[in-house]
């Protein structure tokens, strides 16, 4: 009787005594595993607030386009996008932006279209496999000033210039 409940695992069924051991081996790695997430649960936690007092956060400033009815500054996002053909689109991109999204924000869709058809895009093959190109169309993304991130890092010194099209997202509070 004795004998027979003391083979007898916590699941009910025979156990011997290297079965015992991984149980036990089991239970340890759990507390071990348990304490360990806690602690980094813990040491995140210590380390996000003492990352949000590392740095100044911007000032507030009551813009004009806070409000329900508000907008942008039509003619200051045009300015924008226009310092960036100018300065910024010689080392970086903006390729997660279709021309699309420029009509009706800063352009009327003749100049987004325009804009977009003075670019060359690799079309559709041909009968024979050749790609051809295409001017470009609303829908396509901007493209990138380099052709890879290889040929990006070797103009720029080893560096990779930042794609500004998630730039906001990637700020403090953005």
């Amino acid at each position: 009787g004795q004998e027979a409940s003391a083979l007898l695992g916590s699941r009910g069924v025979a156990t011997t005594a290297s079965s015992r051991h991984h149980e036990q081996a089991e239970s340890e790695f759990a507390r071990n595993a348990f304490a360990l997430g806690a602690g980094a649960v813990g040491l995140a936690l210590l380390s996000s607030e003492s990352r949000a007092e590392d740095h100044i956060h911007p000032a507030h400033y009551p813009w004009g386009h806070h409000g329900f009815f508000s907008s942008f500054d039509a003619s200051s996002i045009r300015r924008g996008h226009q310092v960036y053909q100018q300065v910024c689109a010689t080392c970086h991109g903006l390729s997660k932006i279709a021309y699309r999204n420029l009509v009706g924000v800063c352009y009327t869709e003749a100049e987004a279209k325009e804009m977009a058809s003075e670019i060359d895009y690799d079309d559709e093959p041909d009968d024979t496999g050749e790609i051809g190109t295409r001017p470009g169309k609303l829908s396509d993304y901007m493209k990138s000033p380099y052709a890879n991130e290889q040929q990006a890092r070797y103009a720029n010194a080893g560096a990779l210039p930042p794609d500004l099209s998630l730039m906001v997202k990637a700020r403090h509070g953005g």
